[in-house]
């Protein structure tokens, strides 16, 4: 079939178009990534061109320089700006002092969110933590363990929204007397239920499966650290406890798990700490919707939909200040397990 001499002038055009951008980007991509090679090669080079008692000092700064920069400008400048706006209206024109944090404190729908926020605090986290630990427990005995925990933990390279959008086919739900797609719903249908719901929109149950999410992702990583932490008991503390008479589940309770409690608060804090800012799943399957609401999502829906940069800051420093004490008690811990060895 001949093609039309009027589109064909457009399209090629186009294309050309695309192209020449897709060019300028490339360039300044790789000019980006030489001029950064470059500066790094010259800085490098006067520190070990640098003589004398000036250069220790010089070496340290330029080591630490650029992750010092990076630490202000990725993390210290935004949290400053993020608290400073917090105390500022909509538009951050007006300055309203506490007015965004005493909405958060007394708005209900708020409320709400931070309840099902502490939801998943408490459910995904030890969910994720004890399926790890009892995987951990039982790849251990198996011949070929490397492969079943790779398999196990292969969800962790993947995306939190590609997995979100993976469950999300699995929950699909069609009407009564349709041929079902959703793996779920499949297998409702298959022991007898004829006529199973949306289960995205049926509250609370949505919630859990929304969970389910993060405890596929994160069981993984659970069970890789908690494997190695159950390998690294002495067997010397093992056969003592055998010779004593514990066994099965006593020997797992009395001896196995303060073995490893350091390491499973690390795991559980962990996951924690990623639970808290949970947004790529809510975002991914329900947009916050349906009673599904988290902290990090409305505080996104805060600022970038309902165009409320004060509510949304607030609710950020909310969010930081939820994690950060769990930050402090990870790295605490691990500091005094280290000091202990």
């Amino acid at each position: 079939m001949p093609t039309d001499p009027r589109l064909a002038g457009p399209a090629l055009h186009l294309a050309d178009s695309l192209w020449q951008d897709a060019a300028i980007k490339f360039g300044n991509t790789a000019g980006a990534v030489l001029g950064f090679l470059g500066v790094l090669l010259a800085v490098f080079f006067a520190a070990g061109r640098a003589t004398g008692r000036f250069s220790r000092p010089l070496a340290v700064a330029l080591m630490l320089g650029p992750a010092a920069v990076l630490l202000l400008t990725g993390l210290v400048v935004p949290l400053l700006r993020t608290v400073y706006l917090s105390f500022y209206d909509a538009d951050s024109a007006k300055f309203v002092g506490g007015k965004n944090y005493g909405w958060a404190a007394t708005s209900s729908p708020i409320h709400d969110v931070l309840l099902n926020t502490l939801l998943w605090l408490v459910v995904a986290p030890i969910a994720a933590t004890g399926l790890g630990l009892l995987l951990a427990l039982l790849v251990d005995r198996m011949r070929g363990q490397a492969v079943y925990k790779s398999l196990v933990f292969m969800p962790m390279a993947v995306s939190l929204v590609a997995a979100s959008i993976i469950f999300k086919l699995v929950y699909e739900s069609r009407g009564s007397g349709q041929n079902q797609v959703g793996l779920l719903s499949q297998l409702a249908v298959a022991v007898g239920w004829d006529d199973p719901p949306n289960w995205i929109l049926s509250q609370p149950l949505n919630n859990f499966l929304l969970m389910g999410v993060m405890v596929w992702v994160q069981t993984g990583f659970a069970m890789v650290v908690l494997s190695a932490a159950i390998k690294a008991i002495p067997d010397e503390i093992t056969e003592a406890a055998r010779l004593d008479g514990a066994s099965g589940v006593r020997l797992f309770l009395h001896v196995t798990v303060p073995m490893i409690r350091t390491t499973l608060v690390v795991v559980l804090t962990t996951i924690m700490i990623i639970t808290l800012k949970a947004f790529d799943i809510v975002r991914t399957m329900t947009g916050g919707n349906f009673g599904t609401q988290v902290l990090a999502n409305e505080m996104y829906s805060q600022s970038f939909e309902q165009y409320n940069i004060g509510r949304g800051s607030a609710l950020a420093v909310i969010l930081f200040l939820a994690v950060a004490p769990l930050v402090v008690y990870n790295i605490a811990l691990l500091r005094k397990e280290r000091a202990t060895r």
